[in-house]
Formats: structure tokens, C-alpha cells, sequence
């Protein structure tokens, strides 16, 4: 039996770390933040480049937080894009974003690093064509930005104190090159642009953070003037990467975060069982953007049907919230706070058995070998030795 820790420390397995977009100007930034909210652990889940995670590592550890390594990927199911259904996106049907959790970020194979690479250099390769679209859109309404891909990836790479080759640009740094380049303007001068730029009136061009969002909304997404599409990385392909990286594949729920919510997650008890079905074991929440109730449902139905549960903030926004996850209506309660302590503990515990080639949560087949009580009992108990007696690397 799963003995409950009183006030268990907080922990968060879901954040994303500069180059990726983020609320912290860099990796030290972050840790630091971590360290003030009295965090024992701390899981980074970054897109498309993990060369950081070297610096969030010693960093982390020098501050008696654990740091956990995970990843994040969008794929695509086509079957489910044909049907229409939408997973945890609620705009594109058949696109699943997919987490890896306890990765070793060290660990690679000829396969891995094959996919690393054509992942990597296929959002590289999107990237420079919404950034040229986007250009030449503005510099038609009046606006001759100079951005380049490589002009932005210079900008992300000085602000986040990393190397350029670490930089591989999202939507959302994109949005921010060329508001801030509107932003350059006279008040009167933007003002008018954005009319222009986007047909409306409706964003207040005085409000940096809603003009960047506007960008992202109204001018990158499909059928828009700056819209390139992405690969079609398929979900298998992503979830073989996760387990060969030595990690726990991971489903990120997005609940009521989305209106209308997204029918592949309901009801609950269905979603969990349709994630057993794909060798999902673990589940993460980012419970400030769902209402507790709301909360409470998943986590009864993903724990019912055996699945670990996480959560995380993201922090992949330029607001600065609280890295102790809460629900978007109050604080979470301390029975949901002891289920995501034990799912962190099994990440921690996987990470630290898995780095010296012992077994842990999930097989190299993404088969659970925690389904039963005293195995997963085991787990959450070296977990939760290894991150109350403080941080370490592994054997």
C-alpha cells in the first residue's frame, strides 16, 4: 500500500525552458523561481532541442531541486484527422501533442538521433517560411521589418544565453519579433498599421502581450497569410522515440482548458482507456487552466484505470504564474496534491533506476511494470526517498 506523505513538498513535471518560449528569460531564471517556491523537483519538457538540459541539470541540482527530463512532440494520428475528432488540440482534428518523461537526455541510438535531427530540421524549415510569409505581409501593409529566421533565432538565443545552434523557433517566438518590431513604431503610426495588418480594430495596439497573441491567432494558424504546415510526425514514431530515449511516454490532458472541450477526452473513464489501448501509462494536467471539478474527473478516471498522474504550469507564456500548480478556481486539495506527488515520485524513480540500466516504471516496450501494488508502492517510496533527501544523478 501507497503510504500518503504528509505535506508532501510541491513538484512540477511540466515546464518549458529558454530557447523554447517561456515565461523565464533564462534557465537560471527559472531555477531560481523553483527554488523560491520551495519545489523538490522540477521537470522540463522542451520542443525540438534538449541541449539546455546539460545547464538546467547542474543548475538545479546546486539548488537542492530535482530536475526531471522530458520532452514534448506534436504528432499526428491520421485515422483520427480523417474522422474529425480532436484529441488535445481543439483546432487541428488527428494532431495529439505527446510528452516523454525521465528521459536520458545523454542516450542515443542511430534512430534517435535520425528522427531528432528531422524533427529539428523540419520546424527549422517551417519556421523560415512564416517568417518570410509574415515579412513580406507586413512589409505590404506598410511595414518593412527586416526579420529574418536567422535575425530571430539570434534574438532568442542573446536573450535566453545560449548558444544560436540551440535555438529552433516556435509560433509564439515568431508573434513576439514582430510585435515588438510593430512596436517600434509611433502609437498613431501602429495603430493604423494593425488595422491593416489584420482588418480590425479590435486588439488594443497599446497592449504588447495582445498584439503578439493576435499575430499568433490571426495571421500563423491554417488558411492565414503566414501559415506553413507542419511535418506529420506520426504518434507511434513519437512514442518508439520516448522509450528509446529510456522514458515514460505521457499523455498531456487539456480538459476544460479548452471550449469546446475536445471529444476524444470525454468522458474520462473513455479517454483513460483509450490511452491504455495506445501504451500510455502516465498522465499530466496543467491544472491552471482547468476548473477543479474538472480536474478531479480526470485524475479519479486515469488513476481508476491505472495511470500515473502529473502536473505541471508549462510557463510557456510570457505571465508569470505561480510554479506550484493550482486549479484555474483555487488551490488543489490535498488528496489530488498526494496522487501528483506519487506520479513524480515514479518519475523521479524511473530516472534514477533507468540511468544505470536497472528497470523502472515502464519497459523498453512501454509496457508497465508497475501494475501491480508493491511494485508501484516500491517506486513512489525510492521516489519519494530521492527527492526529500535531496537531488542526485543517478547510481
Amino acid at each position: 500500500m501507497i503510504k500518503p506523505v504528509t505535506a508532501p513538498p510541491p513538484v512540477n513535471t511540466h515546464i518549458h525552458l529558454p530557447p523554447n518560449f517561456s515565461a523565464f528569460a533564462t534557465v537560471e531564471e527559472a531555477v531560481a523561481a523553483a527554488a523560491a517556491a520551495g519545489l523538490a523537483a522540477l521537470g522540463a519538457s522542451n520542443f525540438f532541442d534538449q541541449r539546455v538540459y546539460g545547464r538546467f541539470r547542474d543548475q538545479a541540482l546546486a539548488a537542492g531541486i530535482q530536475p526531471l527530463f522530458g520532452l514534448e512532440f506534436i504528432t499526428w494520428d491520421k485515422a483520427l484527422a480523417v474522422d474529425g475528432v480532436r484529441v488535445n488540440d481543439p483546432a487541428n482534428p488527428g494532431r495529439i501533442y505527446l510528452t516523454g518523461k525521465a528521459i536520458d537526455p545523454n542516450r542515443t541510438t542511430a534512430r534517435t538521433a535520425a528522427l531528432t535531427a528531422t524533427i529539428r530540421a523540419d520546424n527549422d524549415r517551417r519556421a523560415d517560411l512564416m517568417v518570410r510569409r509574415l515579412a513580406d505581409w507586413f512589409a505590404r501593409q506598410g511595414l518593412d521589418s527586416g526579420l529574418t529566421a536567422a535575425r530571430l533565432a539570434a534574438d532568442v538565443a542573446a536573450r535566453a544565453q545560449v548558444p544560436v545552434e540551440w535555438v529552433s523557433l516556435q509560433e509564439r517566438h515568431i508573434a513576439q519579433g514582430f510585435q515588438e518590431a510593430v512596436f517600434r513604431l509611433p502609437v498613431a503610426r501602429r495603430a493604423e498599421l494593425l488595422e491593416r495588418v489584420w482588418a480590425s480594430a479590435a486588439v488594443d495596439p497599446d497592449d504588447a502581450a495582445a498584439v503578439g497573441k493576435a499575430i499568433r491567432d490571426k495571421l500563423l494558424k491554417a488558411g492565414q497569410v503566414g501559415f506553413a504546415p507542419e511535418a506529420q510526425l506520426s504518434f507511434e514514431a513519437a512514442r518508439a522515440q520516448v522509450l528509446e530515449l529510456g522514458g515514460i511516454p505521457c499523455y498531456p490532458v487539456l480538459a476544460d482548458g479548452a471550449d469546446p472541450v475536445c471529444p476524444f477526452e470525454y468522458p474520462p473513464a473513455e479517454l483513460a482507456a483509450a490511452l491504455r489501448q495506445r501504451g500510455l501509462h502516465a498522465a499530466e494536467l496543467i491544472p491552471g487552466r482547468n476548473r477543479l471539478a474538472q480536474v478531479e474527473a480526470h485524475v479519479q478516471a486515469l488513476t481508476a484505470a491505472g495511470l500515473i498522474v502529473l502536473a505541471g504550469t508549462e510557463h510557456n507564456t510570457l505571465e508569470r504564474l505561480p510554479l506550484d500548480p493550482g486549479c484555474a478556481d483555487g488551490p488543489l486539495p490535498d488528496h489530488l496534491r498526494q496522487l501528483f506527488w506519487q506520479g513524480t515520485c515514479v518519475v523521479a524513480a524511473h530516472q534514477y533506476l533507468t540511468a544505470s540500466g536497472e528497470p523502472g516504471y515502464v519497459d523498453a516496450a512501454g509496457r508497465p511494470l508497475a501494475d501491480d501494488r508493491r511494485r508501484r508502492a516500491e517506486l513512489v517510496e525510492l521516489g519519494a526517498a530521492l527527492l526529500t533527501a535531496g537531488p542526485n544523478e543517478g547510481k
